[in-house]
């Protein structure tokens, strides 16, 4: 039987609407809400590096906080956003999700199908 795990945030339609695509392939997810339970920066490091993004991929620029804290200048580093992002999970794009066929950034929803049996 394959699994899934994703990293999901029930208020946002697209993580939502990625959770139903998992289920209707069958597959009941292991469901991490990471705004309660965020992921280790180790993690996300993961998260990211096996979706083949960088890092400033994966922060969630039209959070309000991203301009708050200043992540849109060119000089912050990776570091820093994991950081910012570990700090204030809000930070982090969504919803990521993992099976046996690898790790996606399902934004959009689309791209879910890519990982799934």
């Amino acid at each position: 039987m394959s699994s899934a795990t994703i990293y999901h945030n029930p208020r946002c339609s697209t993580s939502r609407n990625v959770l139903q695509m998992i289920r209707d392939a069958g597959i009941e997810p292991t469901i991490i809400e990471y705004l309660k339970s965020p992921p280790s920066r180790q993690t996300l490091a993961g998260l990211i590096e096996q979706s083949g993004l960088t890092v400033r991929d994966a922060v969630r620029a039209k959070e309000p906080l991203y301009q708050e804290l200043g992540l849109a200048a060119s000089d912050v580093t990776d570091d820093e956003l994991l950081d910012a992002m570990i700090e204030n999970p809000i930070l982090i794009n969504r919803p990521f999700v993992v099976t046996e066929q690898g790790a996606r950034l399902c934004r959009p929803t689309e791209l879910v199908s890519e990982i799934l049996p």
